[in-house]
Parts: structure tokens; sequence; C-alpha cells
């Protein structure tokens, strides 16, 4: 296949730089994170320190050197429907997340220095779903797992 310019391209036919192909909707974008995690389900990922005890301006910021959020956003496909890097704050708007659920996925409170990317990729499927009721987060988090009932 030989490069060629828009200029070039014009030429032989009309180019229409307006198009664009359809955005994913945030359950799609979250999916195809979940996925890009669950490649290496073995990797192991950095974490960001305690993102729940920063000013906004300092978490939204904050980013470190391959965390599940880097895994993110090395993907093409997520880079081409608008994330533009790998901070907190970028993910937590790109996906549409809160920062409860971003927290889940990336803060050292939880997950420890380092997490299994598979470990990552399930609250990442988790943030997806429907959150869960008042009862059954109290349930996870003082038994740790959810209801069986």
């Amino acid at each position: 296949m030989k490069y060629q310019t828009r200029n070039q391209l014009q030429s032989v036919g009309d180019v229409h730089a307006d198009m664009q192909r359809p955005t994913m909707t945030s359950r799609e974008r979250l999916a195809r994170w979940a996925e890009l995690l669950e490649q290496t389900p073995d990797r192991s990922l950095g974490t960001l320190p305690e993102t729940e005890f920063q000013l906004a301006s300092t978490r939204d910021a904050m980013r470190s050197a391959d965390t599940p959020i880097t895994v993110a956003f090395q993907d093409e496909v997520l880079q081409a429907d608008g994330l533009k890097d790998d901070t907190y704050g970028e993910a937590k708007r790109f996906f549409e997340l809160t920062d409860w659920q971003l927290h889940r996925v990336v803060c050292s409170c939880h997950l420890g220095a380092t997490v299994r990317a598979e470990t990552a990729a399930r609250h990442v499927r988790e943030a997806s779903g429907p959150r869960p009721g008042l009862f059954a987060r109290l349930w996870r988090e003082i038994m740790g797992c959810a209801p069986y009932f």
C-alpha cells in the first residue's frame, strides 16, 4: 500500500475530513478496557497512592508508568475514540466513572502497590454494571464478598 497525503487523495476522489466513525458508549469503552487487561491476566500493574486523600486537582493529574489506565491508553482504538492520556482525571472523564469507581480500579489502599491485570479487569467490569445497593456494598466491605442470598 502506498502512503498518500490528503491533498493527493483529493485529486483522485472526494475526501471528507469531517466524517468520523461512531464513538463507543461508556459501557463499550469499559468492556474494551477490561478485555485489554484480560489479555495478560498475570501482568503486574502499578497503582496510584491513596487517591481518595488527594485534592481533586492533584488526583486528576495523577499518573504512573504501567497502571491499568496505561493499558487503556496504549490501545489505538481507545485513543482514536478520544482517550487523551493516562492520567486519573482523563480516565474518569473518558470512561465516565465516579471517583469511587475509578478508585476501586487503581488505588493502592485497596490493591497494594501493584495489582494483577485480571483483578483490575474485574473491577473495571464491576464499574460497567449497575451499582449495588447500600446493603450489598456494606456486606461486601464487611464480609469481603458479594451477598449470596
